[in-house]
């Protein structure tokens, strides 16, 4: 695995290097160019299966399923905005996956790129120490992860649940479920409607239910 930031402006044409201009009809800020950007990716992506990404706003939102799409393919190339954004022609002509993570505006697409690569890089096996820290990750499966406890066991009146200190996998199992559902449908509801649940799920929902009307 290879990680290269490229400047732009190795790309550009003219001897200032400049990569950006103001926007036809006026307005504030500036607009990236395309011949720059349409020669980075004609010298970069040269030879390779290269999946072209686009940092956005108003891209498809960046979710653990897209992470798990893009662990697969061998050589991504992140595209990073920067001033007002991108000349259109830049889509039209590269059509591009055009990802957003998330309902707001940074400055560039720096930041919007380091999240993609984090979220995605920790999937590929020998990344992480143990594989098991992603396989229950929250969104892993639509759902939020379950509470997490280490030592001391008491803080401040504070008591780890007695079930983690039992020693019975399979309780310690079904608790870590049942809290996760839980934390689920307290927080992120939303989620249980995308989420495949189990025989043991439903049951264990219809526990939580009980347990909040008690």
């Amino acid at each position: 695995m290879e990680i290269v930031v490229h400047d732009l402006r190795a790309y550009a044409y003219d001897r200032h290097a400049v990569v950006d201009d103001r926007p036809y009809g006026g307005g504030a800020g500036m607009v990236l160019k395309p011949e720059p950007i349409f020669e980075a990716v004609r010298s970069l992506g040269r030879g390779k299966e290269t999946h072209l990404i686009l940092l956005t706003p108003q891209g498809r939102p960046f979710q653990q399923a897209v992470a798990r799409e893009l662990v697969d393919d061998r050589h991504l190339l992140l595209l990073c905005g920067r001033y007002e954004g991108f000349d259109e022609r830049i889509r039209e002509h590269l059509s591009p996956d055009e990802i957003s993570i998330g309902d707001y505006v940074l400055t560039g697409g720096e930041l919007p790129a380091l999240v993609l690569l984090d979220a995605t890089i920790r999937l590929i096996p020998g990344v992480l120490g143990d594989e098991d820290s992603f396989r229950y990750d929250s969104f892993t499966d639509a759902m939020l992860d379950f509470p997490h406890y280490t030592r001391p066991p008491i803080v401040q009146g504070l008591a780890v649940p007695e079930v983690l200190l039992s020693g019975d996998h399979e309780r310690i199992r079904r608790w870590r479920r049942k809290e996760a559902l839980r934390r689920t449908k307290h927080r992120r509801p939303d989620l249980l409607l995308q989420a495949e649940l189990s025989e043991e799920d439903r049951r264990l929902l219809m526990e939580i239910e009980e347990e909040h009307e008690a």
